[in-house]
């Protein structure tokens, strides 16, 4: 079999954070034949495993689904760049912590 020799695998159960079940729904939802699939696994795979080991091994599970279906959609034209990142700041700022009040 393929892939990288990174040792022994932890298995320990792992309670899935929301934006976790989100990815994972949203891969799902994508690539859904029946729905006419925006994107296939298999570009998901690539998209995955064109990262390169510096960004692969600094990224989580979902967060290389997660980026990995960014790059497959703006690279078909369905979003933009421009469009993710004013996205990604509406919504850094939606979670930013509020401002202390100056004394």
């Amino acid at each position: 079999m393929g892939g990288l020799d990174a040792g022994p695998v932890a298995r320990t159960e792992h309670t899935f954070e929301p934006w976790e079940n989100k990815t994972d729904a949203i891969v799902r939802l994508l690539s859904n034949p029946k729905s006419g699939p925006l994107m296939r696994i298999d570009e998901l795979r690539r998209g995955i495993e064109d990262m390169g080991p510096g960004i692969y091994d600094e990224l989580t599970y979902y967060e290389r689904w997660i980026a990995s279906v960014a790059n497959v959609l703006i690279e078909k034209g369905v979003i933009h760049v421009d469009e993710l990142g004013r996205k990604l700041e509406e919504v850094k700022a939606r979670h930013a912590p509020a401002s202390s009040p100056e004394h």
